[in-house]
């Protein structure tokens, strides 16, 4: 489980966006858990990519589908990763069966420098106004994101 938290006042740390807050309602009352720490490359800009993500995510429909007969649900982690791989940010290899099987890179900080990260998002920004906001322009989607920021 990867979170982002940010200083508060009184020193202590709070969820820096909705994913890691959720992580944490999930944990147990008194459970301990291991931290390690390492600095965010830029957390306002992470916010503005996790804001670009949700908001699209929470557009896009999917047809309805089923998998051995049960509804195939919307996953928020996919969609994102697919997203990265169709703005050209994944790795191919081969799957068991021989299949080439692309998944998206890390965008930790460990692995993904902070411009690589600001090509990401803009590599993103195209993807989601061709294939979700079809009739949003890149001015109408940057102002719903800092709308979504200042909220």
């Amino acid at each position: 489980m990867e979170l982002y938290l940010s200083k508060a006042a009184g020193n202590f740390l709070v969820p820096a966006d909705q994913q890691s807050a959720e992580a944490i309602t999930k944990l147990k009352l008194g459970q301990g858990v291991k931290v390690v720490i390492t600095r965010a490359r830029n957390l306002k800009f992470h916010k503005k990519f996790m804001a670009l993500m949700n908001y699209a995510f929470d557009i896009w429909e999917p047809a309805e589908r089923e998998y051995k007969g049960e509804k195939v649900l919307k996953n928020f982690d996919t969609f994102r990763h697919h997203v990265c791989v169709l703005a050209g940010y994944g790795e191919a290899s081969y799957d068991l069966n021989g299949n080439v099987k692309v998944r998206a890179k890390s965008i930790s900080f460990a692995n993904m420098s902070q411009e690589e990260f600001e090509s990401l998002y803009q590599s993103c920004v195209q993807v989601v106004l061709s294939k979700i906001l079809t009739n949003y322009t890149k001015d109408d989607l940057d102002e719903v994101i800092e709308r979504v920021l200042n909220f």
